[in-house]
């Protein structure tokens, strides 16, 4: 299945007409203002247990994007400058993990965008013991499947259906550039509960987020 070119659409926009598949907001990425997009080939990587993310690395194709299920573990890094190096060999769009990351100096110089949960100095071994690459995980309180879309940007990171991505896409699209022209008459001073109040629920779903939020208030 072909990926829709999702290198403008925000995740914030989708926030505004989808509800699932959004992880926590405490995964973020390590390196501000990066974007990424792609299927994913997900891990699952119990405890102290770090076979199966060298097996991933081993048959990550280019352009996937690697998610880390650590199975509730939030006291060992799973991912630093030997990972990184490698994932980046292999042409690896990006990585997401539920849990933490080391040798953050050498994985900012190297620019492979990753989003955790934070930075640890106690990382887990090669015991071979258990853990997958492959099937459903959980990340970030979000099921995802191999083959999975990632969209992950500024504000988070969210799992997209591949059947539907592509009208997901073109929705948040659209509302993007609806956004410009409500900017723009910002700017020329009108004020916002006025461009609320005139504009009408079918225009569109981020303009009728704004007439509710203001009827709350």
């Amino acid at each position: 299945m072909m990926i829709p070119d999702l290198s403008e659409i925000e995740t914030a926009t989708l926030g505004h007409f989808l509800t699932e598949g959004f992880m926590a907001p405490s995964i973020q990425a390590l390196i501000p203002g990066q974007r990424i997009w792609g299927p994913a080939l997900t891990v699952r990587m119990p405890g102290t247990d770090g076979a199966a993310l060298v097996e991933a690395l081993s048959v990550a194709e280019p352009g996937d994007v690697i998610v880390i299920d650590r199975c509730g573990d939030l006291r060992h890094a799973c991912f630093g400058a030997v990972t990184a190096t490698a994932a980046h060999a292999r042409g690896v769009a990006g990585v997401i993990i539920d849990g933490f990351v080391t040798d953050l100096s050498a994985l900012v110089k190297l620019g492979l965008p990753v989003w955790c949960r934070g930075r640890s100095p106690i990382t887990t071994r090669y015991r071979n013991m258990s853990g997958h690459v492959g099937g459903t995980v959980t990340c970030g309180g979000s099921m995802v499947s191999q083959g999975d879309i990632i969209l992950a940007d500024e504000s988070g990171v969210v799992v997209l259906d591949p059947a539907t991505v592509a009208e997901h896409a073109a929705r948040a699209r659209q509302m993007q550039h609806d956004e410009i022209d409500i900017l723009r008459r910002l700017r020329a001073g009108e004020m916002l509960k006025e461009i609320s109040a005139q504009t009408k629920p079918e225009e569109g779903p981020r303009r009728r987020m704004l007439n509710l939020n203001f009827k709350q208030q």
